[in-house]
């Protein structure tokens, strides 16, 4: 598909601020860009975390049930996983740099339009917007960040992300203190201004970065075609079964994006409507999750090589299961937000971790395909929990959040390599997984890096020439 006229080189306002700054603007030290990238990180975070907290309060601005603010949030996911795309092809285009400026302009902006909407119609278009520039500024921060990474010689992406996470929990905290005193609107429109401060602090450093290829991620080791020298990519039992491998690692990161868009989008709704939690702690169950995401992305090269990869996918996974399990069970509410940590905790590396093994298994095709693949959770949950909880109540709906992440745990032991373990019988399923892959690998081809780069960092962690199945 064809990038619209809008966006060609002479419309796009990234073209002008790429053509205009590049040459006026000296080139930033390592330094300095890297504390720019990482101020994008968390004021990325500080938005999303005080979108989070506020969520119950423009439900109720809006008048929506659960039913229609599922529909309202598909929105926010569907705008995201659109800009992410476009994103991709303009950091290609102009430069990570100018792109990152950009989008951290438009998400600081595009953070006012909730607090600003009196129907449902209308929070659906403004949450269309929010999500194209959270998702343009993940891309194009994650693209930068892997340049930064590459200029100073070491891993620095996982901090970076750490960085979300903190910036996330700052975010929700301060949401659920302003819930008690100013309306929506209010301070949605303090935290643009600050987050538009923020930005034009990083803004020069920004706008002269220099413009890099982004590395590839190469492939694994046991990834080479097993069909002779002259297999096409997509061709042979050995392809096939690396096709399957990478659509049932997508699952799995699939599930736990699920759990993560779930108690981002209805943890504090959960808390205020079932366990009567007033608007200041009802933030806490975001800030509690997000700081536990944090904690562990930060201690996840450690764990990595104190676990090993597979028990470290699997322990998160039923870990965050029993979290969840706990969270919408108990009638007592700290009892509640000691569950959303425990998920957290859960959580935290199994997605990066699942789309690092698919890098590794397949190269930049590879991590597109998983990545798009998981990206499913987050586009269908909302609505899907919008829906069970209007006829089941919101505590069953996120219950579903246990049930995928123990889908996740079992999936993630029928991946031993490149290939998915399966008994003689389900031979079936396995053929069937590996004919959607084959179908979704040319439509998600133009992802590449935009996508992949957002949890690539992870995969430097691998203990090399170790067993990836230990």
């Amino acid at each position: 598909m064809s990038t619209p006229a809008l966006f060609s080189r002479a419309r796009t306002p990234v073209a002008g601020l790429a053509r205009s700054t590049r040459a006026r603007l000296p080139e930033p030290s390592a330094a300095r860009l890297r504390a720019a990238v990482t101020v994008l990180f968390v004021l990325d975070g500080a938005v999303f975390g005080s979108w989070a907290a506020r969520v119950p309060g423009v439900a109720a601005q809006v008048g929506a049930g659960h039913t229609a603010l599922g529909v309202a949030l598909l929105c926010l996911s569907l705008g995201a996983l659109v800009c992410m795309r476009l994103t991709g092809r303009w950091c290609a285009r102009f430069g990570a740099g100018p792109v990152s400026a950009a989008a951290g302009v438009a998400v600081c902006l595009s953070a006012l339009l909730p607090g600003l909407a009196g129907s449902v119609p209308v929070l659906c278009a403004a949450l269309l917007v929010f999500g194209a520039a959270t998702g343009m500024v993940n891309v194009a921060a994650n693209a930068l960040g892997v340049q930064v990474e590459a200029r100073v010689g070491r891993p620095l992406l996982s901090g970076l992300h750490a960085g979300f996470s903190l910036g996330g929990l700052a975010g929700a905290l301060v949401g659920g203190a302003a819930a008690a005193v100013l309306g929506v609107a209010p301070h949605l429109a303090l935290v643009a201004a600050a987050g538009l401060a923020a930005t034009a602090w990083a803004l020069p450093a920004l706008l002269g970065a220099p413009r890099a290829p982004l590395p590839a991620p190469g492939p694994a080791p046991d990834a080479a075609p097993a069909d002779g020298p002259d297999a096409a990519p997509g061709d042979g039992p050995a392809a096939r079964r690396r096709t399957a491998a990478l659509v049932v690692l997508g699952a799995v990161a699939g599930c736990t994006a699920f759990g993560e868009g779930a108690l981002t989008d209805w943890g504090a709704l959960l808390l205020r409507e079932e366990l009567g939690a007033p608007a200041t702690l009802g933030a806490l169950g975001y800030a509690g999750f997000a700081s536990a995401m944090a904690g562990g992305r930060l201690a996840g090269g450690w764990l990595l090589l104190t676990l090993g990869e597979r028990r470290l996918l699997a322990g998160g996974a039923l870990l965050a299961a029993v979290g969840a399990t706990v969270a919408v069970t108990t009638p007592v509410l700290w009892v509640a937000l000691a569950g959303f940590v425990v998920v957290g905790l859960g959580l935290s590396n199994v997605f990066p971790l699942a789309i690092a093994r698919a890098g590794l298994i397949g190269g930049a095709p590879g991590i597109a395909l998983a990545t798009t693949v998981g990206y499913t959770g987050l586009l269908g949950g909302p609505p899907l929990i919008g829906l069970v909880a209007e006829h089941a109540g919101l505590p069953a709906a996120l219950g579903s959040v246990a049930l995928l992440a123990l889908a996740a745990g079992f999936l993630v032991l029928t991946v031993v390599g490149d290939r998915v373990l399966v008994t003689a019988p389900a031979g079936a399923v396995t053929r069937r997984v590996t004919r959607v892959g084959e179908r979704l690998q040319p439509v998600v081809s133009g992802f590449g890096h935009g996508t992949g780069v957002y949890v690539r960092e992870l995969t430097t962690l691998l203990p090399s020439g170790g067993d990836p199945s230990r």
